[in-house]
């Protein structure tokens, strides 16, 4: 499988490429970064400096995704989301001076295996999105979200749970729950949810 590359996209040397990805116009794949077989990258988006995207990951249209971000397999990211990577974003130090990359650590964000990230979600790092997960879109995740969590508002919190196929999952008893699409089923123990 070939790797197609518009021509206004930047993709610095360093950066390593999957079979079949496709990367689109005026993206932006820093060095380092490694991108997944697979992928698609949509106009605008930025992939930062040693950033980790797995297999079959979608990044919309302007999606930002900063250094040190690791994304899985299958993850979304909806058009015009962002990772951030600073805990405590200053332009300059307190005495006024322009902070440079020793002035601070990047933190990241860890989206894993299938979640997805809607439109104009922002993740403030450190956080981790869990398995399957769904980031509602305008959503501002500020704190950990468990594996197959529906999670809304600002900041996001958790409103129900959805399965492997998006779709917000049925109560069938006190601790199971139905995917309506799949027929799959799910146990909540704890305030986690585990596939059958």
């Amino acid at each position: 499988m070939t790797i197609t590359v518009a021509p206004t996209a930047d993709v610095e040397e360093g950066a390593e490429i999957g079979a079949g990805t496709r990367i689109w116009h005026l993206a932006q794949i820093r060095e380092n970064a490694t991108v997944g077989a697979n992928c698609t990258i949509g106009r605008g988006a930025y992939v930062g400096p040693g950033v980790i995207l797995g297999d079959n990951v979608k990044l919309q249209n302007h999606a930002l995704v900063y250094e040190p971000a690791r994304l899985g397999d299958g993850v979304f990211i909806g058009p015009a989301a962002v990772l951030t990577n600073d805990e405590y974003p200053r332009a300059v130090t307190p005495d006024g001076r322009l902070k440079t990359g020793d002035d601070w650590t990047a933190v990241g964000v860890t989206i894993a295996e299938g979640a997805a990230i809607g439109a104009r979600a922002v993740c403030v790092a450190p956080v981790s999105v869990g398995r399957w997960a769904l980031v509602a879109a305008g959503a501002v995740v500020t704190k950990d979200v468990p594996d197959f969590a529906l999670v809304v508002g600002v900041p996001a919190r958790r409103i129900g749970w959805v399965g492997r196929a998006g779709h917000p999952l049925t109560p069938k008893d006190d601790n199971t729950w139905l995917c309506p699409e799949t027929g799959a089923e799910y146990t909540e123990s704890d305030g986690r949810l585990t596939e059958r």
